[in-house]
């Protein structure tokens, strides 16, 4: 059986792991025989099988979305707005019923897994399907095949007894994979928004800080136009009184005034500069935050018939090596998962903590590339990340940060990455 950690990413129960009994059921009513002598003309129809199966088809091989299709054909009423628990159950307990629910849902179950069905009818005996389901195992093609084993006409008890046992527990690991990455993916969200309103708040506050700007604006320039009418004017003064005292003093209060609001609007200006530089890192940061979303979505979509194919999308590390410095030791087996699922290999170093940083050389050595978070990593050895990429010539992508929305980012960029030295 595959270890745990090599299955953490595969996209095993689209729903959600569906609710597995125990004990370990029995296999359908008729015998199986592992020899070609004596196998029934057909497979098992869903009906066929034990009803303690029924759950963990319908939850492993089966959408919600094509639940709701299903019963939408049937003229059910709530098709549209049942809960997805009370989908699957009335799809269970049609699954043990030889009508036309439980005949479309056969149907159903067949074409959505035509692919894996014909591939397992080769096999003319339980060793072969056995051989079959292991091959589908490792690659990740889990519904399609779990399907195709359950109804060959040669799996017998034991057979049936070692895939259910295998999928219950592939079922728990995948059900805490999504649960983590769900957490991971509201509290981007969550972040987002409050990005965007702070930056709402600071777009209202430099549009009150514009209109203020204009407004001193507009009242030095009322002050200008006035000193000149004032200059143009004939001076009204006493008899036998000097002119010049009272056009000096005029001069100096609207000199001393105009140097008051000059002094404001410089400041304002001043301001004004700093929230557009803090405004500008602001809609940065929420970039490269939607960019990273965008990543790790596309990164969980997963493939929908082929698990061996990578998703529209989804980045391709084609046999690549990465070194992965610093970050969170618990995140390091989910980073590890994400690569062999692209289609590479991590290699990782805690920067020091724990490993000796005399490791670096020879793990940066095995490696394409290297990375590390800037938000998780000493300067030490970043800095021995960066002196010793330069020396071997090898590229190397700091990350925003330590999640692994960041990594998914930089490994779609890593194409570009290598190609610069």
């Amino acid at each position: 059986m595959p270890t745990p950690s090599a299955h953490l990413h595969l996209p095993l129960l689209r729903n959600g792991p569906a609710p597995l009994p125990f004990p370990v059921p029995a296999p359908a009513a008729r015998s199986r025989s592992s020899e070609l002598a004596g196998l029934p003309a057909r497979r098992d129809r869903v009906w066929d099988l034990s009803p303690n199966l029924h759950c963990s088809v319908v939850g492993t091989c089966l959408t919600t979305a094509e639940l709701r299709q299903l019963f939408a054909k049937l003229n059910d009423p709530d098709a549209r707005t049942a809960s997805d628990h009370t989908l699957h159950g009335r799809a269970v307990r049609a699954a043990g019923q030889k009508d036309v629910a439980g005949k479309l849902l056969n149907k159903l179950l067949d074409k959505r897994h035509e692919g894996p069905v014909k591939r397992f009818a080769k096999a003319r005996t339980t060793a072969e399907v056995r051989a079959l389901w292991r091959e589908a195992l490792e690659r990740g093609d889990i519904p399609g095949a779990y399907w195709a084993v359950l109804t060959h006409p040669a799996t017998d008890q034991g057979l049936v007894q070692e895939v259910f046992g295998e999928v219950h527990m592939l079922s728990h690991l995948v059900g805490m994979s999504n649960r983590a990455d769900i957490a991971r993916l509201r509290h981007l969200e969550q972040e987002l928004g409050g990005r965007d309103e702070k930056i709402a708040r600071q777009e209202a506050r430099l549009q009150q800080m514009a209109a203020e700007r204009e407004a001193l604006a507009r009242r030095v320039e009322e002050l200008e136009h006035a000193r000149h009418n004032a200059a143009a004017r004939p001076l009204q003064v006493g008899d036998g009184e000097d002119p010049a005292p009272v056009l000096k003093r005029r001069l100096t209060d609207e000199q001393a005034r105009s140097a008051v609001l000059a002094e404001r609007l410089a400041a304002q200006e001043q301001v004004i500069a700093r929230q557009d530089d803090k405004m500008l890192r602001l809609k940065e940061d929420v970039a490269a935050l939607g960019s990273e979303l965008a990543s790790l979505e596309a990164a969980l979509a997963g493939p929908d018939e082929d698990a061996s194919e990578t998703a529209e999308g989804a980045p391709d590390l084609q046999g690549r090596r990465l070194l992965y410095v610093g970050g969170r030791p618990k995140q390091v087996e989910q980073l590890r998962a994400l690569a062999r699922r692209f289609g590479g290999e991590l290699l990782s170093h805690d920067g020091g903590i724990e490993d000796n940083v005399a490791l670096l050389p020879g793990l940066l050595s095995q490696s394409d590339i290297a990375f590390f978070p800037v938000d998780c990593v000493s300067h030490h050895a970043a800095g021995q990340v960066k002196r010793l990429c330069r020396e071997t010539d090898k590229p190397f992508l700091p990350l925003r940060s330590a999640s692994l929305a960041s990594f998914v980012a930089a490994i779609g960029r890593l194409d570009g990455a290598l190609a610069t030295p």
